[in-house]
Parts: C-alpha cells; structure tokens; sequence
C-alpha cells in the first residue's frame, strides 16, 4: 500500500507513494475534510482541477446520522453517492468523542451520542463502525478510538489508551470477518493515544505497530497542547512506527505544523483549518497570513496570491475578495476555501519536491518564516 521514493538528508522526512483502489497518492499529503460528504462550498470540479486533491474525508458519525446508511449503500456507497471517483477516508466518530463530549456517555462496550440533529441515542462500538465504514466503502477507515482532552492526568490517560487498545482488538476481529461490500480492497489502520504522557504514547504505538495493518495514525494532539509538546509526541512515537508504514497525523494543523511534522516523518495530514478559517476570512498565501476583512485591503487591486499555483489566486483581487465578504456574498468564502486548499496542497507539493532533492530542512527552515507573517 505504501512505498518510500527518497528520503530528505536533513531530517527524517521521506516522499513516498500511497495507493489505494481509487488511484495513487503522492506523499507527504493533505486531505481535504468532506465531514458530510463535501468539502464546504467546494465543487469537486475545483477539488479536481484547482485544488487536485487525490483523497478527501468523510466522518462515520455525521454520515451515519445524515443521510444514514440505507442511503448511502443504495447509492452503492458514498462514492456513488458523491460522485467522487478518487480516494476517500473516514474516521470512526472518534474525535466526536472529544468534540461532542457532552452528549455522550463512554463505557466499555462503546460510546453513546444523543444525535445533535434530534436528541435521538445511538451506540457506536468498534464493531459497528466498522461495519458502517464497509457501507460508506471508504479506501482507508479508522477504528473506533478515545481521544482525551488536554491537560489529561496520568490515570485518565492509561484508561482511555487501555480502553482505545481494547477497542483496536475488537475492530481488527471484526474487519477480519467482514468483506467490502463494493468490489476494492479497504484498509483499516489502528490509532496511537496517550495523551502527552510518553510511556502512555510508547505503550500505544507498540501496539498498533505489532498489528501489521498497513498504516497507523497518529490522534490526540492538536487539542489545546502547546506545538513543542505535540512535535516531542511525534518523535517519540515515529521511533517505534516501522519505516515502511504511513503515518497519518490526525486533525493537524497550520502550515508550520504540517511543515515541522513532515520533518518528523510524518507522512499523512488533514485538519479543517484551511477551509474553515477562510470561510471567516483568514486567507494563507505565498507571502503570508492575510486578514481579508481588514480595511487596508479594499483598495488593493493586485492578486489574492500572484504566485498562488491556481488561477483563482492569480485572478480575483484583494479587494474584490474584502468587497464580497463585507457585502456577504457566498462567492467570498468559496474563493477563499480553494485559495486556502490550493495553497496547502501545493505547498505539501514543494514540500515532496524539496525532500527528493534532499534539501527540505533548510527550504522548511525558510519557508515557515515566510508563509507565518502577519500581512
């Protein structure tokens, strides 16, 4: 499934190739988050052409309660339905733990939500999601897994990682037993916690190392602990991963978090912040971070991104982009959604580039700087 091309000299970062039954993905790389089936106010035309992302995400938890999965396996899964013909993966509703901790109780056999939507109880188990993932028919799915908060004492963590280890038993059983439903191959990896606790994150990886499933992530950072902390949790945990798996870290991060990981050997990233910050108007480019919403922009008639890698950065102005989030056009968040994706997984493009000519450190090194200022 996984195969390392080069190696940078300077770190551990590596270029690889990632294939799936939906195509060939080209490593390091950053994953669009589809929550629902869809990228926020993204077409897949721009997905496609503007922004060429090989593979996007869907959540179990949010597809499960809408549409539901009677749907979704009628539309022959969620491929089908979205008409999306590359590769797709899927968390297990895992992080909802976290995220939707007040409505939802964690034992033993599971996890149960009270629905956001309708207040309506459904039991997640690693049985279950395994099972929905097979009808969703994603190329790569997650097991069920407990994500703590931060700070998490030494107690709560040993528990949950025990509880996340128990689980990961389980959904391998199950996806032992069970076939794809949709004629390809799907990939199960296991998922690393611990908390910020190291003997916690060691126990961790050692078994989801020992499993020989095809690739491992990496969860239970990127919430609320500082940067230097979540970078000594990845070197720790990539010393026991074996080389030739990838490495997904979940739910990360800015740009200089993406950078400084892949630098760490981090092979896989996904995280709302490109979309989700630029539905707000935070805009990322080849210069810098820029507010667009600022009133220093309304007269600036250059382009959005002028060494921007798609046409649309190169296109609209700065102050055409503020007049239409001032104004609440939806036209605004769209432009700034693909700007900020294009410019991630271009970025991640250079950033392959820089690994198989062996000089990535020294480009990251400059390059945070640049893509960090405050414009």
């Amino acid at each position: 499934m996984f195969k390392i091309i080069s190696r940078d000299r300077g770190s551990r970062a590596r270029a690889g190739i990632l294939s799936t039954a939906h195509g060939e993905i080209p490593t390091p790389v950053f994953m669009p988050v589809g929550t629902a089936g869809t990228v926020k106010g993204i077409l897949h035309r721009d997905l496609i052409n503007d922004i060429d992302a090989g593979i996007i995400l869907g959540n179990t938890y949010h597809l499960y309660l809408r549409p539901g999965m009677d749907i979704i396996k009628a539309a022959g899964g969620l491929h089908g339905f979205m008409k999306w013909e590359r590769a797709l993966l899927t968390d297990s509703g895992g992080y909802q733990i976290f995220s939707l901790s007040s409505i939802r109780k964690v034992t033993g056999e599971g996890v149960t939500f009270r629905s956001h939507i309708d207040g309506s109880k459904h039991l997640f188990t690693p049985e279950n999601t395994i099972d929905i993932q097979r009808i969703i028919g994603a190329d790569i799915m997650m097991v069920l897994d407990e994500c703590t908060s931060y700070p998490s004492d030494h107690r709560s963590a040993l528990r949950s990682m025990n509880l996340t280890g128990q689980w990961l038993d389980r959904a391998i059983k199950r996806y032992n037993e069970t076939i794809p439903l949709w004629g390809y191959d799907q990939a199960l990896f296991p998922i690393i916690q611990g908390s910020t606790w190291e003997d916690l994150r060691r126990m961790s990886a050692e078994k989801a190392a020992s499993t020989g499933l095809p690739g491992i992530a990496i969860g239970g950072l990127s919430v609320g602990e500082p940067a230097d902390v979540m970078y000594r949790i990845i070197e720790i945990v990539n010393n026991i991963l074996p080389e030739e798996k990838p490495r997904y870290l979940m739910g990360v991060g800015t740009p200089e978090n993406i950078l400084e990981s892949i630098a760490l050997g981090v092979d896989m990233f996904d995280c709302v912040i490109p979309t989700r910050n630029g539905r707000n108007g935070m805009l990322f480019t080849s210069h810098g971070i820029i507010n667009i919403r600022n009133k220093k922009w309304a007269n600036d008639f250059s382009p959005i991104d002028p060494d921007g890698k798609n046409e649309i950065s190169r296109t609209y102005s700065k102050a055409y982009l503020r007049h239409l989030f001032v104004s609440g056009e939806m036209l605004g968040p769209q432009i700034a959604s693909i700007n900020n994706l294009s410019f991630y997984l271009s970025l991640l493009r250079e950033a392959r580039m820089k690994i198989e000519e062996g000089t990535f450190l020294e480009w990251k090194n400059k390059k945070i700087k640049t893509i960090s200022e405050r414009l």
